[in-house]
């Protein structure tokens, strides 16, 4: 890149459509900054837009405090001993398992060969991209989450689940319905919870320098099942369990390590050899954003909608969700030589999130905020 010219990129789009009377396309590399980075410059330039004068509110802080993992707090009693034991015991036996999978990732283990994924002789990605967005409700995905009592992140991994499955059978005419277990990667925030919350307010009081800017991201290697399930449900419960499993893991800090280490070792192309092996032998790059909660305007300028997305890595298919008030934005972003049909493609993440909701409608359970 010309380091004469600025890493950031404006584009501004002044034709009408059905979402915004004007687009504002903004093209930053990844070593700018990570999507912490981004969002917490977003909330410290926009102002709400039923206040300018205030800075827009903040998310809710999630439950977790620390950067990763929190073990279970300590009790009294000898059986409640021994369960604060086994945590740390299954923590070290996870992060052993998937460190080593990672490690196989990078060296040979990819997956099997499916219509989502580039050939064995074409794993440059196509430069051109499309990238595809709908937005979906907010409200209509925690309905989902207290009816199956899980989280967000598993209704969205598992709507993910059901779109591709619902993809991959209609288009591949496949009447096996032998699940096929392929994998994404999935960054994670190595931050605090509260970080956001800490930098925004820093920035206000005109100390951004003491900001932690850049990437802090450690990879889990998630695995997904494209499946014919019978009930919708099953999607979101099935990624529930995978979730859960690789949150009792430390994985995503050692893979932020490791990669660390050999960038530092022997430079820039040994970094890049274990990215880019990373996304070559999986098949989805999957990442989830939290936004604004309500309405914001950036210099007078009210902001309808945000969609965020990239490009660059070898895979034809990135799936992000982008809170933005009470809606999530899904957008893909497609190789077209791969996704032609790019279009039913997003109709099948629709049509799967509908399908669960009206699932989720028809059980009887206890509303919970």
């Amino acid at each position: 890149m010309d380091p004469s010219r600025p890493l950031w990129e404006f584009h501004f789009l002044d034709i009408p459509t059905s979402e915004a009377t004007s687009t504002a396309v903004i093209r930053v590399p990844h070593s700018f900054g990570d999507g912490m980075s981004l969002m917490t410059l977003l909330f410290a330039t926009a102002r709400s837009a039923a206040d300018p004068t205030r800075l827009p509110a903040m998310p809710k802080q999630p439950q977790r405090r620390g950067a990763i993992y929190v073990p279970p707090p300590r009790s009294a009693g000898a059986l409640a001993f021994l369960r604060w034991v086994w945590s740390y015991l299954l923590l070290a036996w996870n992060t052993m398992v998937d460190v080593a999978f990672f490690a196989a990732t990078v060296l040979f283990l990819s997956d099997p060969k499916t219509l989502f994924k580039l050939s064995g002789d074409n794993m440059v990605s196509n430069p051109r991209r499309r990238f595809v967005h709908r937005s979906v409700s907010l409200d209509d995905v925690k309905f989902i989450k207290n009816a199956v009592n899980c989280t967000v992140n598993d209704v969205l991994v598992g709507v993910t689940s059901a779109a591709l499955s619902q993809y991959y059978f209609r288009k591949s005419g496949n009447t096996n319905t032998d699940q096929i277990c392929l994998r994404s990667v999935l960054p994670v925030n190595l931050r605090a919870s509260s970080s956001l919350h800490k930098y925004v307010d820093m920035i206000e009081s005109s100390k951004s320098d003491d900001v932690a800017w850049g990437n802090q991201l450690g990879y889990i290697i998630l695995p997904f099942h494209v499946a014919m399930l019978d009930d919708p449900l099953a999607y979101v419960r099935k990624a529930k369990k995978t979730l859960d499993r690789k949150k009792s893991s430390l994985e995503m800090l050692f893979t932020c390590k490791i990669s660390e280490l050999f960038l530092k070792m022997f430079g820039i192309k040994a970094g890049a050899f274990i990215f880019g092996r990373m996304f070559e032998h999986t098949t989805v790059a999957f990442s989830n954003m939290i936004g604004p909660t309500e309405p914001i305007e950036l210099y007078g300028h009210p902001i309808t909608f945000i969609s965020s997305s990239a490009y660059g890595v070898p895979q034809a298919l990135i799936v992000h969700y982008q809170s933005y008030g009470n809606s999530i934005m899904v957008t893909l972003s497609v190789d077209e030589e791969i996704f032609p049909d790019y279009s039913q493609l997003l109709d099948d993440f629709a049509d799967s999130f509908w399908q669960i909701k009206d699932a989720a409608s028809r059980l009887k359970y206890p509303l919970r905020e």
